[in-house]
């Protein structure tokens, strides 16, 4: 495995709709994986006009856009081993954000292996496992942001790695977090894109693709950004894009009603960051305002960087033979509900955004499929034609629906966080909170989402939805509770 030390300013069923040619080992296609952290469904392509993303707008109207995508487990390292390996958590496996892929199933397939030992050139860039020291045997190439023997604070490599997140560029920003390893939840600097660290990866990636243009290899390309991610970092301009008195809290800042209390999040990731109050105390709304206009700034910030890669791949002409998949670990919260950030079981931790651009495939628009992001894998392998690893994926491919955007998808997707564990319908979103020491449901949660799609009241207890309470709750349990739970 080839690691860089630079500093730089988804057997086949329905096969590929290919044009005029036949498909052959040599004219398998490339991939380029835009792997958001953090990013909600909140786009112009997903109907939010007040979200500037026009890149990745453009990029929906050139592939499938899904409108019912769920992570498996609302919670950045446990989802990225999830989708990687194509397995869903567990009451053992893939439980919080530390996970290494590496401990918890050492011998698990993960998708940058299977390509590589399928003769792709696989290369990491920025985030794409949680821990940039995780399977790295699985790439041809590591990209680390900065040389290791640069880092000031003698950090170990994974922890030095998770620091840069928080890459301030104020200096009395830069002087307090490397005093006290603490910094503000936001920052609006007046640098250029390529200042953060992820205009640093975007300029990595523009590179990988001019030197990939003469490469006889296919290639499995990642762009990992850490936008939208806190702290809500982004060059002013970004900022700028929105004004602050159109920025609105959610209508729905409340607890829904009868919700049980172990569902209501403590936020705990937020108020890691100075200025942010401490546990049990609300966020004021001056506060929250400036936070969610950090988020919108974030993600225009990410959208700008998205379509420099994307332009580059245009110009360079890879463009014809490379498959697009743009996709986030999980969803998150704006203080919706009163919470902040993910690991909830609320639909905004839940749902992503998920989009696949193929010039192999003919539809484009949009679908209201129900699918999981451990379809992912299996999806990758079938449009490459490539025989699926022998090991459990417990995905299934997504080709059918991308040639059939009526499809329905799946009958129910699975996900579960911390005690919380919950079967998605198209309709309803059910779940039940288990103990782990007895097994036994001491709450649980209902929501109707043809009636209630912003999750306001938990009707799990009324007795008019007792019927499908009990359908829901032999259905988490037969197909789900012996795998998962161990019932």
């Amino acid at each position: 495995m080839k690691t860089l030390l630079l500093r730089i300013s988804i057997g086949t069923l329905f096969g590929w709709l290919l044009v005029g040619c036949e498909t052959t080992q040599t004219s398998r296609p490339n991939i380029l994986l835009l792997y958001m952290d953090d990013l909600r469904p909140q786009l112009g392509c997903y109907g939010y006009s007040q979200i500037q993303s026009p890149n990745i707008d453009k990029l929906a109207k050139e592939g499938v856009l899904f409108n019912n995508a769920y992570c498996n487990v609302a919670v950045c390292g446990a989802s990225r081993a999830s989708m990687l390996t194509g397995m869903r958590p567990t009451k053992n496996i893939f439980r919080d954000y530390k996970v290494f892929v590496q401990d918890d199933t050492p011998h698990a397939i993960t998708i940058p292996q299977f390509f590589k030992e399928n003769g792709y050139l696989t290369i990491s860039n920025g985030k794409v496992f949680h821990h940039l020291d995780d399977r790295m045997e699985d790439w041809n190439e590591v990209w680390r942001p900065y040389a290791f023997d640069k880092n000031p604070k003698g950090l170990a490599p994974t922890d030095w790695w998770q620091s840069l997140w928080r890459d301030y560029q104020l200096p009395e920003n830069k002087k307090h977090y490397m005093a006290t390893n603490r910094g503000p939840a936001y920052e609006k600097a007046n640098v250029d894109d390529t200042a953060y660290i992820d205009g640093v990866l975007t300029e990595k990636v523009i590179q990988d693709l001019e030197r990939l243009q003469e490469n006889d290899s296919p290639f499995f390309l990642t762009a990992g950004f850490i936008s939208p991610h806190l702290p809500f970092n982004a060059p002013a301009h970004h900022w700028e894009k929105y004004e602050e008195s159109s920025i609105k809290q959610p209508y729905n800042n409340f607890v829904a009603t009868n919700a049980p209390k172990i569902s209501i999040s403590a936020s705990n990731e937020l108020r890691q960051y100075t200025g942010i109050p401490p546990k049990g105390e609300r966020v004021n709304d001056t506060t929250a305002i400036k936070l969610i206009h950090g988020y919108y700034a974030t993600v225009s910030y990410v959208d700008t960087l998205v379509g420099k890669i994307l332009k580059k791949l245009e110009e360079t002409g890879l463009d014809k033979n490379t498959i697009v998949v743009l996709v986030s670990d999980h969803g998150y919260n704006l203080q919706e509900h009163a919470q902040w950030a993910k690991w909830t079981s609320h639909r905004t931790s839940m749902q992503v955004p998920l989009i696949i651009s193929s010039p192999f495939i003919n539809n484009t628009g949009t679908t209201d499929a129900l699918v999981e992001l451990v379809d992912i894998f299996p999806t990758l392998a079938s449009l490459s034609q490539l025989d699926l690893p022998n090991h459990q994926l417990e995905g299934e491919s997504l080709v059918p629906i991308l040639n059939d955007l009526t499809s329905k998808g799946k009958p129910h997707v699975f996900i579960i966080n911390s005690n919380g564990y919950t079967i998605k319908t198209p309709r309803y979103s059910y779940t039940e909170y288990i103990d782990p020491e007895n097994n036994k449901t001491f709450a649980r949660m209902l929501y109707d989402h043809y009636q209630d799609p912003d999750e306001n009241e938990n009707i799990a207890e009324l007795p008019e939805h007792s019927d499908i309470v009990r359908q829901l709750h032999r259905q988490l349990h037969s197909s789900y509770g012996r795998n998962i739970l161990g019932l």
